[in-house]
């Protein structure tokens, strides 16, 4: 059962006259429609007056959540390191960092075919004409 409810049972056997509630639950004490005020939190501090305040000057605040620039030490940190890392590894990288979809991926570099070319000269032609055919 809720507080409420307890509050309200005894009320009720209070106001028929069976005997008094205890002192912590009597009518006007502690009724859903009361209030209580506040403690203040310390001995004589209210937070009303301004005794004691430091001004924040707004000019510190902005300077404060200005947003600085890292672009100078990163540079400096990305160039220091002497590790240089294998052409095979930064492809590998590459290629798993790059979407799946076919729009993503660059196209795709066909073989070029050489031209073959012949062992034999135009000389050697005129000599298989001559011995083959008997033209001059």
């Amino acid at each position: 059962m809720s507080a409420s409810l307890l509050r309200r049972g005894l009320e009720l056997l209070e106001a028929r006259g069976r005997g008094k509630a205890p002192p912590g639950l009597q009518a006007g004490s502690g009724g859903p429609r009361t209030r209580r005020r506040k403690a203040a939190k310390g001995p004589g501090k209210s937070k009303a007056t301004i005794k004691g305040r430091v001004v924040k000057s707004a000019i510190e605040e902005y300077h404060k959540k200005k947003a600085v620039s890292h672009l100078r030490e990163n540079l400096q940190y990305m160039t220091s390191g002497r590790c240089v890392a294998d052409k095979a590894v930064t492809q590998q990288i590459l290629t798993q960092n790059r979407g799946r979809k076919s729009k993503d991926r660059p196209p795709e570099k066909k073989a070029k075919k050489k031209p073959e070319g012949t062992v034999f000269t135009e000389e050697d032609f005129r000599k298989f004409e001559r011995e083959y055919f008997g033209t001059l």
